[in-house]
């Protein structure tokens, strides 16, 4: 008979469990001796029978590596006494940790899965109802009561049905079982647990021992610190007193997890090696290797161990895929609150990090990356960076919006505006609805506009490009102090693991392609095929571009349409106010809901190509996201900026967007008021809806909904909690999806910030208030609410770097035509330099305006009411530069037009080159790598070579030593070499 058929022939046999005091565990065994069953549901003993057509009755946790020696012969039901059964509350009570029912065997790994009972065999379990004896006398006694009875036929259809999925089940579970037999052969112990606590979800925990642990930190190349200790200086004296004053003033900012004073002594670290075991500290080989690095460790192990009974090869990533295992993941160290809550490197953070009345403090960053890894880490080492270069951003912003406010009653523009005097009458805003209207009506918009388009913008954008050389700067030297305390100076990214979709995809190419003979030509016929799959998402990426646009152009009719409608109304007060702010808003939702749109078709494009690396995977995922997210952001930013208002043409020969629908046009003072308005509510309102609302919102109302469809109350919820294992806790924990969402989000607050900064010089403040909120946030979300993610490693953030470097290059040149085109601070200097007659700004504002004779109006475009004013308009104004009607070339461009646009372009070409400048000298500065790492670098290397120097010379006088002994006597061996532990 066959393995497979070896799964329907099971026998009952006791073993000992070293569960105290909860029993004797039951395991089944097939033919071959082998274990297969532990049956144990506290204190409900189950049986299977002696041959079950229809496989998939519930297993039990196999107990580590332990294979009975049965001969799978006896037939017995073994009966337990009652008073030696024991709850699972009782006994998770006396157990310290998440460890194996032995209480010694720590858990490093969890893997679950579906447990569930074929249709033709799911029956109520009893606590003796697999006893063979019982169920015999049942059945006897009831064919005696009706003995002519027939058995109930099932329907054809629900047969069927429950046979294909039997058949799914079996599967699955063959797979678990090959797959777990191969973990086994890898040297990992397993053990089971499918109790009741959680119906129909099974765990497999895995331990990795201590052999295991050891070669696959050898293969890995982890770097662990030696026995070997050696002083870090500080530097010279006076920097030395330095450091130590600034650090006593900043005690009270430093969290409390461990001694604050600076560590004078580092050790050395080498990349481990078995054979060099007695360079490393092994008296406490429990926590040489730390939980993360132990989960690493194995989860490498689980992506290296394949299952082979499909028709193509499966790792752990294509069993999750298919269904076969659930979930993966770690276990957190222990509860963050709570009466049994112990002292744990878990409920440290949630103290010291993730509470938000420690908002003032900074981040306990190398406990972070104790126990989420190198690459959490170091996100959120760079988010506490620019969240801290944010503060003086935000503080020179205040000052120039202050600056602003202070000078706006001084400022001439405003003032000739708003002088009730002035008689000036402007031509009308639309085609017959709209009529004259004198232009004191903008003196709120003008006197407002003058907060954020004075000559102090022109120095913020100044300093904003130099901030963002001096964040990347500080990043760097930063990112490299961390990789010397974090030991990643020598660390080189290794080649990645194949994703199990693309060994999918090339094996499904091999089987179709069986004639092709060598494996190159299956890989060249993969790639030519590709080739539509990347033509098609390049198509599908410029059709949602495509969408933006006619998203924006959507927003501009109405606009225009509203407009035109509330200039019809008879109360057309705050026309222009109404407008904008329901114009924002609606963009700002649109913006919201085709994130998420965006977001899947990005992830939805990247499966198409199916990548050949998870690393390859991620760059093209974070590449598409970046390109729609942004365009999507910024295209209604970028439209108000430089776009509008420059294709309207002229009162007699307006621009139309479609019958009936002329292009907008600016208010008199500019369209940077409205630009203003329009970054307003989508930075605040991307960071307050989508950042933080929904973050903070939408997991409360899940857990709200699965506490109102339990039957339970609060009470007996936080009991039931209290009687759950850690793994079982942890099951409940939402999936960590990585730090893509993390770090878009602030790539596109840097942006808000850096990109239009010239137009709103606040944007800083308000990203500095959303992050001091984001990173409590974030933490208490890494720490209570996900699962534990797998403890990556990293020396830097990446892709992220490059993204962040080309906005602050965009930046610039994005701040230069913003300052030159969209404000008027071109045009200002301009009239009191060239046209002004005492050089002051007196008369700026006639000089901007145009004639228009109203009799040239196309036929159905004048006013209905042109008597609205009380008086019948002749000429009309309108803001530009043309020539007056009775001009020899009456509406054409006029010369002053040509000379500001030169200053503009001039402007634009010396702001940029001189701030790219200014912003390379600064990067040329300053070293990327800090004097006092690179000195303490090269004396580690040196160390190094020190050690291992007299370590050979040791080993050369043993060997001379051992020459000089008699033949005799034994082989001695050093006291520093001692038995190899692995």
């Amino acid at each position: 008979m066959d393995r497979q058929d070896d799964y329907y022939f099971y026998s009952m046999q006791p073993i000992n469990n070293h569960d105290n005091g909860s029993g004797d565990t039951f395991l089944g065994h097939s033919r071959s001796g082998s274990p297969l069953h532990e049956v144990e549901e506290q204190g409900a003993m189950r049986r299977i029978d002696h041959y079950i057509p229809v496989p998939g009755e519930e297993k039990a946790a196999e107990i580590g590596n332990t294979k009975d020696g049965g001969d799978g012969k006896s037939n017995r039901c073994e009966f337990i006494h009652l008073n030696t059964l024991k709850s699972e509350e009782a006994d998770s009570a006396q157990k310290k940790g998440p460890t194996f029912k032995d209480g010694k065997r720590r858990v490093d790994y969890v893997l679950t899965y579906h447990i569930q009972k074929p249709q033709s065999v799911r029956r109520k379990a009893s606590r003796f109802s697999g006893c063979r004896v019982l169920r015999s006398l049942r059945q006897t006694l009831s064919t005696t009561k009706s003995p002519a009875v027939p058995p109930p036929k099932k329907d054809p259809e629900i047969a069927a049905q429950e046979h294909r999925t039997n058949y799914h089940e079996d599967d699955k579970r063959f797979r678990r079982e090959e797959f777990e037999d191969n973990l086994r052969e890898m040297g990992l112990e397993l053990e089971k647990d499918e109790g009741n606590k959680i119906p129909g979800i099974g765990f497999l925990k895995i331990h990795a021992p201590w052999n295991v642990l050891c070669r696959e930190a050898e293969f890995m190349k982890l770097k662990m610190p030696t026995e070997k200790k050696y002083e870090v200086k500080q530097g010279s004296n006076i920097v030395e007193k330095i450091n130590l004053f600034i650090h006593k003033i900043t005690e009270p900012l430093y969290p409390k997890v461990g001694p604050n004073k600076p560590k004078n002594e580092k050790p050395l670290s080498h990349p481990f090696s078995r054979e060099k075991q007695h360079l490393f500290d092994l008296s406490d080989k429990e926590s040489f290797f730390d939980s993360k690095t132990r989960a690493s460790i194995v989860y490498e192990v689980l992506k290296r161990t394949r299952c082979t009974k499909a028709k193509h090869s499966m790792g752990i990533t294509s069993l999750l895929g298919n269904g076969v295992y659930t979930a993966a993941y770690p276990l957190h160290d222990g509860d963050v609150n709570g009466m049994g809550a112990e002292a744990n490197d878990r409920k440290l953070l949630y103290e010291e990090w993730a509470s938000y009345s420690v908002f003032y403090k900074y981040q306990p960053i190398g406990l972070i990356r104790k126990y989420f890894g190198d690459k959490i880490g170091l996100y959120f080492a760079w988010l506490g960076i620019y969240t801290q270069m944010l503060i003086p951003a935000a503080i020179v912003g205040v000052i120039v919006f202050l600056y602003g406010c202070a000078t706006v009653d001084n400022n001439i523009p405003s003032m000739e505006i708003c002088d009730p005097r002035n008689n000036i009458t402007m031509c009308p805003l639309c085609d017959r609805a709209c009529s004259y209207w004198k232009l004191r009506e903008a003196c709120g918009t003008a006197r407002a506009s003058h907060l954020f388009d004075n000559p102090a913008t022109v120095f913020f954008s100044i300093f904003m490009a130099l901030w963002a050389a001096m964040f990347m700067e500080h990043w760097k030297r930063r990112q490299m102090r961390l990789n010397y305390i974090w030991d990643l100076t020598g660390f080189e990214e290794e080649e990645d693991h194949r994703r199990a979709e693309y060994e999918l995809e090339v094996m499904k190419k091999t089987l179709k392609k069986q004639h092709k003979s060598t494996q190159e030509e299956v890989v060249k016929l993969t790639c030519t095929d590709r080739m539509p799959v990347y033509m098609t998402g390049i198509f599908a990426m410029i059709f949602m571009v495509g969408v933006t646009f006619a998203i924006v152009f959507g927003v501009i009719l109405y606009r225009i349409s509203i407009r035109a409608a509330l200039h019809m109304s008879s109360n057309p007060s705050n026309i222009r106010a109404t407008v904008k702010g329901t114009a924002a808003v609606i963009n700002l939702v649109i913006i919201i809901i085709m994130d998420e749109v965006y977001g899947a078709l990005a992830r939805w494009l990247t499966l198409l190509e199916v990548p050949k690396t998870d690393k390859s995977f991620e760059e093209r995922l974070i590449v598409k996201t970046f390109v729609l997210k942004f365009v999507n952001a910024f295209t209604p930013i970028v439209y108000l900026a430089f776009f509008r208002g420059r294709m309207v043409g002229r009162p007699g020969d307006y621009l139309y967007v479609i019958k009936s629908y002329r292009m907008e046009e600016c208010a008199h003072a500019g369209c940077l008021m409205e630009l203003c308005i329009q970054l307003c509510i989508t930075m605040l309102g991307k960071q307050l809806i989508q950042n933080n609302l929904f973050e903070i919102i939408i997991p409360k109302i899940k857990k709200m909904i699965r506490r109102q469809r339990s039957d339970m109350n609060s009470q007996q919820q936080e009991d039931y909690n209290m009687t759950l294992q850690r793994y079982e806790k942890d099951h409940f924990l939402g999936a960590f999806v990585g730090l893509t969402p993390e770090y878009m989000e602030m790539i596109i607050q840097f942006g808000m910030v850096t990109l239009f900064v010239a137009s709103f010089p606040l944007a800083p403040l308000f990203a500095l208030l959303n992050n001091i909120i984001e990173i409590r946030l974030d933490a208490k979300k890494f720490v209570t609410e996900l699962r534990r993610p797998i403890a990556a490693r990293a020396k830097d953030i990446g892709i992220w770097y490059n993204l962040l470097r080309g906005l602050s290059k965009v930046a610039v040149i994005v701040n230069a035509f913003v300052i030159s085109f969209t404000s008027d601070f071109i045009p200002r200097l301009v009239y009191q330099y060239m046209y002004s007659l005492d050089g002051s700004m007196h008369g700026f504002v006639n000089h901007t305006l145009s004639y228009f004779n109203v009799s040239e109006f196309q036929p159905g475009t004048a006013p209905l009411q042109p008597l609205h004013l009380g008086y019948e308009v002749q000429l009309c104004r309108y803001k530009d530069y043309r020539e007056p009607p009775w001009s020899s070339t009456p509406y054409d461009l006029s010369k002053e037009f040509w000379a500001i646009l030169a200053c503009r372009l001039a402007f634009v070409i010396v702001f940029q080159n001189v701030v790219m400048l200014m912003s390379d000298f600064v990067d040329w500065l300053i070293p990327d790598i800090p004097k006092d790492i690179s000195l303490q670098i090269h004396k580690e290397k040196i160390l190094m070579v020190e050690l291992f120097m007299k370590e050979e010379q040791g080993k050369r006088r043993l060997r001379e030593n051992h020459n000089n002994q008699s033949p005799v006597q034994p082989r001695s061996r050093p006291a520093s070499h001692g038995p190899s532990n692995c």
